[in-house]
């Protein structure tokens, strides 16, 4: 059984449910830390990573999520998620797990007005994703162990570091559940 969760605090927890039920997975909501004891894997949402990270320190799902990470958990962390996931921002100081290698820059397209939409290349996928991108984050420091797996102008949009996967964008968002599918790939892999 392919049990995955969803951090399920703020955000578009429901879109990612709907699509990683549609690849077969048995979707736990999460908000407790006991509900992460029996996940293969784990989305983090996009949504306002301020507000997801208060809520996560609240519900005191922070170390749990840090030590299921540690133990190897393959997480999805879509744009707030990628956030979330971040060793740090560039511009502010807000909870977040630190497993990430990578400094975020939060809304480094824009503002709400600037979102758009593009076919995007991604290294290990034959046809372009179509990406959506809601005041979206971008990668502006990489650590070594990360891996780029796709860019806009140069700049690092889509991540990858040992069982951890990071968009800017919303793949939830679309019909394509090829983001998805490599998290479950992780999980089985």
């Amino acid at each position: 059984m392919r049990r995955v969760g969803v951090l399920a605090l703020q955000g578009d927890f429901r879109e990612h449910a709907r699509s990683l039920a549609r690849l077969g997975a048995e979707v736990i909501e999460v908000r407790t830390p006991e509900q992460l004891a029996n996940l293969g894997a784990l989305v983090i949402p996009g949504g306002e990573s301020t507000t997801i990270g208060r809520l996560a320190e609240r519900g005191g799902l922070i170390e749990p999520l840090r030590t299921r990470i540690h133990q190897g958990m393959p997480v999805l962390g879509t744009c707030a998620g990628m956030i979330f996931l971040a060793s740090a921002t560039t511009d502010t100081v807000q909870a977040q797990l630190g497993v990430l290698d990578v400094i975020v820059e939060r809304n480094a397209f824009g503002r709400q007005v600037d979102s758009f939409e593009t076919d995007l290349v991604i290294e290990g996928l034959v046809d372009p994703v179509h990406a959506v991108f809601i005041r979206a984050p971008l990668v502006a420091k990489v650590g070594a162990e990360v891996e780029v797996l796709a860019r806009i102008d140069d700049r690092p949009v889509m991540v990858r570091q040992a069982n951890l996967l990071a968009t800017a964008f919303h793949p939830e968002l679309t019909d394509d559940l090829r983001i998805h599918r490599q998290l479950l790939d992780l999980m089985e892999g």
